[in-house]
């Protein structure tokens, strides 16, 4: 089963409400769906989100780096020798992490069709539904508490607040969500780089002191600043969790090495897709840390491939995959579906797509 063609269409999504954190406010997202076409009919889909501030591709640099390098890499190979083609993917270019996952996922998705098997089968898993937390953006402490109220009404239990703004103002935030969730309510924490490592000792111990029962603290730092991550984790009890610092495997080791995380967030943008973000999970299963899978504010398509690994890897125990619940109505028919706070997958083969990606 031969590639034939690889190709890309731009698609742009609106979210439901505006999606906020401490870098940056997201109302629409700019999608590149990727199709890759083989000679037997079969067509492997993925896509990947333009989102420069944290992985720095944009939408037309994906596109060039998808029909230049990678598919002059990929043209007229087996889809079969996914091991090989994963690798030839990787080397083709360098960085590209959102544009090689959008090729990485269509792969494995034609890779599972040509088997007949759902992907996370292919991945050595088994079906399940997955619980998964809930997003509250940044915002005033009074809209904070309304939509973290509101999201409890749909079935969240797990809910992680956007922080990373003003000290007096991010405890506000906290105290007001705190009020009408209580302690039923599972809170996690994540600061967008938005502290020092400083800020972010004061503002997690005064936390700690009133017991306001947070599970955890994502990238309380700048990504660039291990050392500061570690002299967060070094002085509070409360786990810490690495996203922005943590995108290959490569920099996760480390993490791992300067013992500066209790957790890793995974997500497929920034490792550069499946094959990449499984070896994350490998890596940090060998050291003892469990991981989260999450996403950038991205596609249902992308978010659905996200689904199978988390169903495929043990070390993958936290479910940050919310994102596709906050699109607008995209077109597509299968994939990943959310039943309040569960998220399943349907046993159709590949990533389970049924309909046309094509526009």
């Amino acid at each position: 089963m031969k590639i034939t063609d690889i190709v890309c269409e731009k698609r742009t999504v609106s979210l439901k409400r505006p999606f906020k954190t401490a870098v940056r406010i997201v109302e629409t997202i700019d999608v590149l769906d990727v199709r890759v076409q083989t000679d037997s009919g079969i067509e492997g889909y993925g896509s990947a989100t333009a989102t420069l501030q944290v992985t720095g591709d944009s939408l037309e640099g994906m596109k060039a780096a998808i029909k230049g390098p990678i598919q002059d890499a990929l043209l007229n190979e087996d889809v079969n020798r996914r091991n090989h083609l994963l690798m030839k993917l990787e080397k083709s270019c360098i960085h590209n992490s959102s544009a090689k996952a959008a090729v990485d996922i269509a792969l494995h998705d034609a890779s599972a069709k040509n088997c007949g098997v759902p992907l996370y089968q292919l991945l050595g898993g088994e079906r399940r539904v997955l619980e998964t937390d809930m997003t509250v953006s940044i915002d005033d402490p009074g809209i904070m508490q309304e939509e973290a109220l509101a999201r409890v009404q749909e079935g969240f239990n797990v809910l992680k607040l956007k922080v990373g703004n003003e000290e007096e103002e991010d405890f506000r935030r906290l105290l007001r969500v705190k009020e009408v969730v209580g302690d039923d309510v599972r809170l996690r924490l994540d600061a967008n780089q938005g502290w020092t490592g400083k800020q972010a000792v004061h503002f997690l111990k005064r936390m700690e002191q009133e017991n306001l029962n947070v599970e955890l603290v994502e990238q309380p730092v700048p990504a660039h600043d291990l050392n500061a991550l570690k002299y967060v984790r070094d002085h509070v009890h409360l786990p810490i969790m690495a996203d922005e610092s943590a995108f290959s495997p490569r920099e996760v080791l480390r993490l791992l090495e300067m013992e500066c995380v209790d957790y890793v967030n995974i997500k497929l943008m920034k490792a550069g897709g499946l094959r990449r973000a499984g070896q994350i999970a490998d890596i940090c299963e060998s050291a003892g840390v469990p991981c989260m899978i999450g996403s950038m504010m991205e596609s249902t398509v992308s978010g659905t491939a996200a689904v199978h690994l988390a169903m495929a890897h043990p070390n993958i125990l936290l479910y940050d995959l919310d994102a596709p619940a906050w699109m607008n109505d995209e077109g597509l028919k299968g994939g990943m579906s959310y039943e309040g706070r569960e998220v399943s997958l349907s046993e159709r083969p590949g990533l389970g797509f049924y309909q046309s990606m094509e526009v």
